[in-house]
């Protein structure tokens, strides 16, 4: 395992469509959840929970995200309609965070949401230093009624990400990435921009 300063400094996204075989059995998966668990967690609400899809339930979700797709639009091709069944295997694992907030007097709902934020970030660094790669997504059913419906949401809870995890089929390019200098700023009383200390 790569020591911290290199893990953080080398993890870079991989795309779900270039993650294969293997992907993490399931005492992996619980370790990963167990990393994903241990960010900021202000008032100790655990305000998030984790679905995991692997084996035959990536091909069944996917199947049934499509059907949903064909209620509001019955005229997908067949490229379109391959798309929605794949979804869920494109990678060995995909692992859904569900951000769960709740009202209270300390905590804003905005603090919860950025945990489970962090729950999503932890996850595709633990698969980096587990040997995998990742892909942090999203997409149309993080945000449908009836999707999340079908992945068991409760009211009021939401997805955060779905964490694509496997073995990267090529060897990852890294992209350019900011130069600090140019989103860093130093305060100081006479305004933003002074001297490093």
């Amino acid at each position: 395992m790569p020591d911290a300063l290199t893990l953080l400094t080398t993890r870079r996204t991989i795309p779900a469509v270039a993650l294969g075989e293997p992907g993490p059995d399931a005492d992996q998966i619980r370790t990963l959840v167990q990393i994903a668990v241990r960010v900021p967690d202000h008032g100790k609400l655990k305000p998030w929970r984790f679905i995991a899809f692997a084996g035959e339930a990536r091909a069944q979700v996917g199947e049934a995200l499509l059907a949903l797709q064909l209620e509001e639009k019955p005229d997908l091709d067949e490229g379109q309609r391959d798309k929605e069944r794949t979804r869920f295997s494109r990678a060995p694992l995909v692992i859904a965070v569900v951000s769960r907030t709740q009202e209270h007097f300390k905590v804003p709902e905005w603090e919860q949401v950025m945990s489970a934020g962090a729950a999503c970030m932890n996850l595709v660094l633990g698969a980096h230093a587990m040997g995998f790669a990742a892909q942090w997504l999203t997409e149309w059913y993080a945000f449908d009624d009836k999707a999340k419906a079908l992945f068991g949401l409760e009211k009021g809870e939401n997805i955060v990400g779905f964490v694509h995890i496997g073995t990267p089929k090529e060897e990852p390019v890294d992209r350019p990435r900011p130069d600090v200098e140019t989103v860093l700023t130093w305060w100081s009383p006479e305004g933003a921009g002074g001297n490093a200390p």
